[in-house]
């Protein structure tokens, strides 16, 4: 019987069942898209990520339960981890993604996996009314990344407490909605929530790949460039940011829950 190996990994956390949940399909070839999108269907996470060896690295590509994204920031984690955890790849060397954002690249410092990712700044500021019905509250500040919306909210208690109109969000023309605001906690810099049910994702648990928006604006903001985000879903997880000129260098931990075979029928 035919069988792909298949793990669950929890990323952007160094525990079991908290941070964000991916599953990542090592593949020997190529896939059709229908049967990705199939899989990640049944899979049923946020984002399933599928990985292949091509000459200089491997092929990356993710998807949630209804499309292909152009981005992931935990399942991108999750896959580096689980090539090195599987001895699929060298644990002494970088990987090397080759995705429809580019190339982008995996390294390991200890315990904490660190991904160049490309940054995604607000390129034009909204009028923040226009989310005013869908958050249930009237952000401070409003604009447009290449992927999302972001809104500034004015406390973490409001960013918590926000009940979004899911119906409203998803007739968005975009990936999805980044709340964000100062973090009350001095052990981070900044705090976010992120809704993405337009992609069939009501709210990301850690979305690593929001933080390529965030991570400029807080900087700018702030006045540093190594910043600590905690993202504050009911799992919660941790992202490391560095901003370096047009990309940003996202870190993290993963755990693997588990590890499997998928099987094809064949």
């Amino acid at each position: 019987m035919a069988s792909i190996r298949l793990l669950h990994i929890d990323a952007f956390t160094d525990q079991a069942f908290s941070g964000n949940p991916a599953a990542v399909c090592l593949l020997d070839d190529a896939r059709e898209t229908a049967w990705m999108q199939s899989v990640a269907a049944e899979m049923n996470l946020s984002e399933t990520a599928f990985v292949r060896p091509q000459e200089d690295g491997y092929a990356l590509r993710w998807f949630t339960p209804e499309a292909e994204v152009d981005l992931c920031g935990h399942a991108t984690l999750a896959a580096a981890h689980a090539l090195w955890t599987t001895a699929s790849a060298d644990a002494d060397q970088s990987i090397r993604f080759h995705t429809r954002s580019g190339l982008l690249e995996c390294s390991r410092q200890g315990n904490m996996v660190t991904m160049d990712f490309p940054a995604t700044p607000i390129e034009k500021p909204q009028d923040p009314q226009k989310l005013t019905s869908a958050l249930g509250i009237e952000p401070s500040f409003a604009g447009a990344s290449k992927f999302d919306l972001l809104a500034v909210v004015q406390s973490e208690d409001v960013l918590r407490a926000l009940k979004p109109d899911m119906a409203a969000l998803r007739a968005m023309p975009v990936r999805g909605v980044i709340v964000t605001c100062r973090a009350d906690d001095a052990a981070f810099d900044f705090v976010s929530r992120f809704f993405a049910p337009g992609v069939g994702v009501d709210e990301d648990p850690v979305t690593g790949s929001a933080h390529c928006c965030l991570g400029p604006f807080w900087s700018r903001r702030l006045g540093r460039d190594e910043l600590l985000a905690f993202q504050a879903s009911p799992r919660g997880g941790v992202v490391a940011v560095q901003v370096a000129g047009d990309r940003v260098i996202l870190g993290g931990q993963a755990v693997t829950v588990l590890d499997g075979h998928l099987d094809t029928g064949g």
